[in-house]
């Protein structure tokens, strides 16, 4: 019988990229999500049975079990950029990732996959970084031949990243950003999945690996690369931290008070996180260690950021009719 993996958030961003590699190499796919009603869009990723959304609260030890029956191998990527109502850090990134682990540990699963970030760390000032880092040190606790894959910011088609400020693009002459001179390594989402692809499927070396694109750009350069591609131009205008600080604690107390009705447009907690660069560190293991070619950042952005251009898809016929005739 094939294989069966449990991936935690396997309906995420980063998840499902994993979930369709997995059934690609001929695993079973157990997608465990809080809501599998929204998540069958995975099933068409394998043939019939393959690829099944599974219910599955992370904050909870027996629905994380139940899922977790007669799994080889687990995956989670489950993670918040933002708290809302019980999702919060600690509950998310830290207790969650160290029940997972604990659960797989006491389960006799041989192999775990752990999505964390570039950045995670038990001291920083921010929750963000700290419960990674927290998240982190529980499943090397639990599961110390883990493989624990730290990317830089991650694009593709459903990033909230690129789209986002798109979006943003169309508002007005000025595109507001916090933290101009911040440096980046943006990294495919496929890039990541192969990563864990590889980690269960071939005998990698265990431990943390962090993945970072061919680039280190700073953000206002990434948002000059972004603006080129939808063809707008716009002045990148930079808000000082202090401001920006200032910001968040409004929008935190506006979520707050609306019961997170009024979701925040930049939190404090992120406003701490874009006063880091967010590059691999020198000597840390990435793709080069698994044999993986990142794919660069133009090479994939007109692909999808095409729709907030001007003209939007007459522009992307127009551009194809002129690639078919070159």
């Amino acid at each position: 019988m094939s294989k069966l993996v449990t991936i935690y958030g396997g309906s995420g961003f980063v998840g499902r990229y994993i979930a369709r590699r997995m059934a690609k190499a001929g695993w079973r796919v157990r997608v465990a999500v809080r809501r599998p009603n929204e998540a069958i869009f995975v099933k068409p990723y394998g043939v019939v049975g393959q690829v099944e959304p599974v219910l599955c609260n992370i904050r909870d030890d027996a629905s994380v079990a139940s899922v977790m029956t007669g799994a080889d191998a687990v995956v989670n990527c489950v993670g918040i950029l933002a708290k809302k109502g019980k999702n919060t850090f600690d509950a998310v990134q830290s207790e969650g990732a160290a029940r997972i682990a604990r659960i797989a540990a006491q389960s006799g699963v041989q192999q775990m996959v752990h999505i964390s970030a570039i950045g995670a760390d038990v001291a920083s000032d921010s929750d963000y970084a700290r419960t990674k880092g927290e998240g982190e040190a529980a499943v090397l606790e639990h599961m110390p031949n883990a493989v624990i894959l730290r990317p830089s910011i991650v694009f593709g088609p459903e990033d909230d990243f690129f789209n986002r400020f798109a979006g943003m693009s169309r508002l007005g002459p000025v595109l507001p950003v916090v933290g101009a001179a911040t440096q980046f390594q943006p990294v495919y989402v496929d890039d990541v999945a192969h990563a864990a692809e590889l980690a269960l499927t071939t005998d990698v070396d265990t431990g943390v690996y962090e993945l970072g694109g061919p680039d280190v750009r700073t953000f206002r350069a990434l948002m000059t690369t972004m603006l080129g591609v939808i063809r707008r131009r716009r002045s990148i205008v930079n808000i000082p931290f202090p401001i920006a600080s200032l910001m968040g604690f409004t929008f935190d107390m506006i979520n707050a008070a609306s019961l997170g009705l009024v979701p925040a447009q930049i939190t404090r907690d992120q406003v701490r996180n874009l006063r880091n660069d967010n590059i691999v560190a020198d000597g840390a293991k990435g793709f080069d260690t698994l044999g993986i070619k990142p794919v660069a950042l133009e090479s994939v952005l007109p692909e999808y950021l095409w729709r907030f251009r001007p003209s939007g898809q007459y522009d992307a016929i127009k551009e194809s009719a002129k690639n078919l005739r070159a």
